[in-house]
């Protein structure tokens, strides 16, 4: 996966041999001679990543990280830190600067990839949530403003260990700011990570009854913990497994022996990420709901109903099954309109939609087509059960007056044509449709639909069906 890299150094060697190198592997290679530049890049969205060297004149890495992860609008994006300090606190500064990760000179070339791949797969999936979202908003829908990578967020953690002295010190680190959990057993951990709606996996690559790669592998392969991060514990001489693990799918990874402070700092950065990250997709996942929910009544809309009815009709008729279709409107909506104000209107669709929603079963598909034009979709029902329901439906509405604004109600009625999947196939609207017409040159106020074969007409008191012909 490509990527826009930005290089952030004062010493034209040092960015060069970086620019060739990642340039080599196919990476968009962008400079900045200082901190200024490096900001201003950034603020203009030109960049994916950044490799930021600590030691540059004026400003150094450390304040510009913190400017960047400060900034809504570039708090999101990567940034490593390219540093000769190597010492535990150097590394502690960047972390609570918010860097994601920090790689020593002389860089080792397979360790820088393998972090920038993994930082642009990370990338990629950010800029496709925010991009959703921003088009979300654009059409004037808004979601739940996201936590600020800067905030401090809970969560729930699960640390897979066998090595229970090991285990024991990262739980202890962590237990002041996080709810924890430790499962010694890989088998037990994924059946657990799956069930349990952790915030972060704690893995030791080291497990000494299973492969810890297997396990971050199967993390990932499952759908339940697909989006969870996961925090690699491995040995220093174990390299070869820390950059697979990237390339597996892994957030990021810590050596022991695990200093405290840089543990918590990790861990903080993968939570704020995890609850930005989520926060994104529920705002995703919001505008998808509204864009097929009828603002007005909370109702399914039409591009929801015309989405839904040709896949249950198909399965309807794979296994011989009926649907069947009520289609009504408010009788002399227009005049409501007209006599009361459209407010007025709005506020009969709005009690109509919920004393209906009350009068249907839990397994019909309530939609409001347009105006006042409404439909609601019964699976596995016969047109003798629907007509039930549509007669409940129609002496529901006409049984109370609607309230209105103001101290005032009106009552309504509505006329309701029903039709069956059995009778008319893949024209169920049409024939709703022609039925509700028929309702209305009935005299309003009644339900209609055409009686083919004696049983399918109800003789309940009240219903009021008219035969076809």
């Amino acid at each position: 996966m490509t990527a826009r890299v930005l290089v952030v150094d004062d010493n034209p060697s040092n960015v060069k041999l970086l620019a060739a190198r990642l340039a080599a592997e196919y990476f968009d290679v962008l400079t900045a001679a200082n901190g200024a530049e490096a900001l201003s890049v950034c603020a203009a969205g030109e960049c994916d990543i950044v490799l930021l060297d600590v030691m540059m004149p004026g400003m150094n890495g450390f304040e510009v990280c913190r400017r960047l992860k400060a900034d809504p609008d570039t708090a999101h994006i990567p940034v490593v830190m390219v540093t000769a300090l190597d010492q535990p606190s150097d590394r502690l500064m960047g972390l609570e600067a918010g860097a994601d990760d920090f790689l020593v000179k002389p860089i080792d070339e397979t360790a820088l990839l393998a972090r920038v791949k993994s930082l642009a797969r990370l990338r990629a999936t950010l800029d496709d949530l925010r991009s959703r979202a921003a088009r979300a908003a654009k059409l004037g829908i808004s979601g739940a403003a996201c936590l600020s990578q800067g905030e401090e967020p809970s969560g729930r953690i699960l640390v897979v260990d066998d090595r229970r002295s090991a285990c024991e010190a990262i739980v202890n680190a962590l237990k002041p700011h996080y709810e924890m959990e430790l499962e010694p057993d890989a088998a037990e951990a994924l059946t657990e990570g799956a069930a349990g709606g952790y915030d972060l996996l704690i893995v030791s690559l080291g497990l000494s009854g299973y492969d810890g790669l297997r396990l971050c592998s199967q993390f990932r392969s499952i759908e339940a913990t697909r989006q969870i991060p996961i925090l690699a514990v491995a040995e220093p001489e174990d390299r070869a497994r820390v950059l697979r693990c990237l390339e597996l799918g892994v957030n990021d990874y810590i050596l022991r022996p695990v200093e405290r402070a840089e543990l918590v700092a990790r861990v903080r950065t993968q939570m704020r990420r995890k609850r930005y990250v989520d926060c994104l997709r529920q705002n995703v996942e919001a505008s998808l709901e509204m864009a097929v929910v009828d603002a007005l009544t909370g109702l399914h809309n039409r591009r929801f109903f015309d989405g839904v009815l040709p896949s249950m009709l198909e399965e309807a008729k794979r296994k011989g099954r009926p649907v069947s279709l009520i289609m009504f409107d408010i009788d002399h909506f227009k005049t409501v309109n007209d006599l009361h104000g459209h407010e007025a209107g709005d506020r009969l669709l709005q009690g109509l939609a919920t004393r209906i929603k009350s009068l249907i079963r839990r397994s019909d598909i309530f939609c409001r087509l347009s105006g006042d034009e409404f439909v609601i979709l019964m699976p596995d029902t016969r047109v003798d059960v629907g007509a039930k329901v549509a007669e409940r439906v129609r002496a529901g509405v006409a049984g109370a007056p609607f309230f209105i604004g103001k101290n005032r109600s009106i009552a309504a009625t509505i006329s309701i044509g029903l039709a069956e999947s059995g009778r008319c196939g893949a024209d169920i609207l049409r024939e709703a449709d022609k039925a509700l017409y028929r309702s209305k040159e009935g005299g309003r106020n009644r339900v209609y639909f055409d009686v083919a074969s004696p049983q399918a007409a109800p003789r309940a008191p009240g219903f009021r069906v008219v035969r076809a012909g």
